[in-house]
């Protein structure tokens, strides 16, 4: 293996685990501050709101009554997606403290997660509970935290892998 690709293969893994935890940091940002912005006195115009609502469209089904709302604004995104990215920011944030190695528990640690949110969305559909957004919120918060925390955390360990690799080929 050549050094350039030793290089890359190392620098990649940990790149992409930090654009993933500025990236999910800024999305939430943008989230929380565009709509408070464009209802408050910041002056922002509501064009910026609409960008962010039409882009967020594409993920979301943005219902107004299953979202919250700010300054009278609706959050571009529904009280449950809001929770999957809060907590997605918090848990890449979290990957940073912790230790490198990839944890064998990880798919475990996402199954766990996921139930909160897979039992509000069950009840839901069959009609056994219509649910409050904060409930959906606060379900969906533990799934978004552990996708980020695995996400950030098994690329910071692969590149420290590629590193020991790396160390173990070179005399």
């Amino acid at each position: 293996m050549s050094a350039h690709l030793r290089v890359t293969h190392r620098i990649a893994p940990r790149a992409l685990a930090l654009v993933l935890t500025i990236g999910a940091a800024l999305w939430l940002a943008a989230l929380l501050l565009v709509p408070a912005a464009a209802a408050g006195s910041l002056g922002l115009p509501l064009l910026t709101y609409d960008l962010l609502n039409q882009a967020a469209g594409h993920i979301c089904h943005q219902q107004p009554e299953r979202s919250f709302h700010i300054g009278g604004l609706q959050l571009a995104v529904c009280a449950r997606c809001f929770g999957l990215y809060l907590g997605g920011a918090a848990g890449t944030l979290a990957a940073w403290t912790q230790g490198l190695s990839a944890s064998s528990r990880s798919r475990r640690a996402l199954l766990v997660a996921a139930l909160p949110t897979a039992l509000t969305v069950g009840l839901e559909w069959v009609g056994i509970w219509l649910l409050s957004n904060a409930v959906r919120f606060l379900s969906a918060v533990p799934l978004g935290c552990a996708a980020g925390w695995v996400f950030v955390r098994t690329l910071r360990a692969e590149a420290k892998s590629a590193t020991q690799d790396e160390c173990a080929i070179i005399p």
